[in-house]
């Protein structure tokens, strides 16, 4: 097979919700329908279920929420597919928003029975500024549900998304027994198995075959044919370029507990969605070379090696306390034992343990193409959003940065557990689990945390205790707002008390200052009262909610 053939076969896609819409339950039966597993796992698992593939970390099983994104790969009607399962959970979006930079598509999962909901539309804009193309899943037809039409109209009012509808429902809660296919206009009927661990049995027939009128009601019956019709008539027609333009979003109706549309939809976003596109490199200056990499588009059809880390997972595999970072292939052949730049620190590095993914599971990868993630073991020096290539003159700048709202001091209450503690803090820490600061105002021996929601705490405290063996203590602060700081024009200020002097200013009762760990002054408020009130009384200063080089 060709370079480009292999590139145009690459499908990798997130599935995006808000948390309990069936995200994860998808996931699995994905995974089901692709052969990848032979027998799926509920979510909130029964005593004697077996544990989802994607939710492998032990918090998870107990919680029954996804808390790290995941990778999981395989092969299916000739796609090799890149499916990253994500947090829905608010309070682990900066870790979906990492994973979205790394995807082509993605898969919105909503319950048909609540429509839109807060984190599900949040998701949408993040997908929606990168013109990620939008695939649609209303999930839990075999419960009672709102009517279809209602929620193809909420897509388009709340999201302002145009809808398409490809699978409609037949009947929904316990009079749904199967779907429609409106473009090759055929009707499937399913069968409930136990527990849905298999696939689901399937009958392919058409509406007007009397199997269709035995199985649904006179008025589910009349029903859907007299929403069939008001779609031929007034709804949007499937425009397949506006869809992998980000502009129009295919809707598929099913239930995935019970395996009902499943095949329908993994072969229809398969078929429409898109392969690997083009990355932006960025002018920017890289240790070792003469001058600025190049601001352009990188094509995947690229000869030259590049890609980007994403993410970063320790203690994957507890057995062996390794370290894995997940990298995005953008361009080029990747082969292991390559030898390949960190642009960051100018330095060669050889990749030569490098992994193909299912969640925890891994094997062994020798090639890779665009479109492809990959795991590298080891290598403690790459840290997320980090470029790796054999050209030098590509820079990807793809990781977005967001404001912390809830922040906490840890500790470490015994002393003899202080090697462990440091060496677990510093791991989660380049993991991105939650992000640190220094604060003036901090006790002795305080690190002070900052997140998006109290959750990503928990995990922390979780994983030290697990992974490490080191307790920890949190103490609750008072702020709620964290701002960058610099000049009025712009220009940097240093938290150097030498060339800024925080005492001069005029400041609210609670406001404390710090830096990031790039020593980057910040400002800390108890509130958005004393934020404004800061900005009121020292007007040859400005605040930024995000570090000064996102803001430029």
């Amino acid at each position: 097979m060709s370079p480009v053939q292999e590139i145009a076969r690459r499908r990798t896609f997130a599935i995006i919700s808000h948390p309990d819409a069936g995200k994860t339950t998808l996931t699995e039966k994905f995974l089901l329908y692709g052969n990848a597993i032979h027998l799926a796992g509920a979510v909130k698992d029964r005593k004697n279920q077996r544990a989802t593939a994607s939710d492998w970390m032990e918090l998870e099983k107990q919680r029954g929420i996804s808390i790290s994104s995941t990778v999981l790969q395989f092969d299916f009607a000739g796609c090799a597919v890149n499916l990253l399962d994500t947090p829905g959970h608010k309070d682990f979006s900066e870790d979906t928003y990492r994973v979205l930079t790394a995807v082509d598509a993605a898969l919105m999962v909503i319950d048909a029975a609540k429509g839109v909901e807060t984190q599900t539309r949040k998701l949408f804009e993040v997908c929606r500024r990168r013109g990620v193309p939008i695939f649609t899943f209303m999930n839990k037809c075999d419960r009672p549900t709102r009517s279809p039409i209602d929620l193809l109209d909420e897509l388009e009012n709340v999201l302002g998304l145009q809808s398409s509808p490809v699978i409609w429902p037949l009947g929904n809660g316990p009079s749904f027994k199967g779907v429609f296919d409106r473009r090759t206009k055929e009707v499937h009927l399913f069968e409930r198995v136990p527990g849905g661990k298999f696939q689901a049995p399937v009958n392919v027939t058409s509406l007007d075959d009397p199997a269709v009128r035995d199985k649904l009601d006179d008025h589910t019956y009349g029903e859907v044919k007299e929403q069939l019709a008001m779609l031929d008539g007034a709804g949007h027609p499937f425009d397949l370029k506006a869809v992998q333009a980000g502009q129009q979003t295919p809707v598929y109706f099913g239930s995935a507990v019970n395996n009902f549309g499943i095949e329908l939809l993994l072969n229809g976003f398969l078929k429409d969605s898109v392969p690997p596109a083009p990355r932006k490199s960025v002018s920017v200056t890289v240790p070792g070379w003469p001058q600025p990499t190049v601001a352009r588009e990188v094509p995947v059809t690229d000869p030259k090696f590049s890609g980007f880390i994403f993410k970063i997972q320790a203690n994957m595999d507890a057995k062996h306390r390794d370290r894995i970072a997940f990298l995005r292939v953008c361009s080029g052949k990747f082969d292991r034992d390559m030898v390949v730049t960190h642009q960051r620190t100018g330095k060669s590095v050889r990749l030569s343990s490098s992994h193909k993914l299912f969640g925890r599971e891994r094997e062994t990868v020798d090639e890779a193409w665009p479109g492809d993630v990959i795991g590298l073991v080891g290598h403690g020096e790459f840290g997320i959003g980090d470029t790796l290539t054999t050209d030098r003159s590509i820079y990807y700048d793809e990781i977005p940065r967001f404001p912390s709202e809830v922040f906490t001091y840890i500790t470490n209450p015994n002393t003899g557990d202080s090697k462990k503690y440091r060496a677990g803090l510093e791991q989660l820490l380049q993991e991105g689990v939650v992000q640190s600061f220094t604060a003036r105002s901090a006790p002795s021996g305080a690190t002070l945390l900052a997140a998006v929601g109290p959750l990503q705490f928990e995990v922390v405290q979780w994983r030290l205790q697990s992974e490490y063996s080191a307790e920890s203590r949190l103490t609750p602060t008072p702020w709620t707002v964290l701002r960058w700081l610099s000049r009025a024009d712009g220009t940097p200020v240093s938290a150097n008390k030498g060339t800024f002097d925080h005492t001069k200013l005029i400041v609210a009762t609670g406001v404390s200052f710090g830096a990031d760990k790039f020593e980057n002054p910040v400002v800390l408020f108890p509130n958005e009262w004393s934020t404004r009130y800061f900005t009121e009384k020292n007007p040859e200063l400005k605040l930024h909610e995000l570090p000064l080089e996102q803001t430029r």
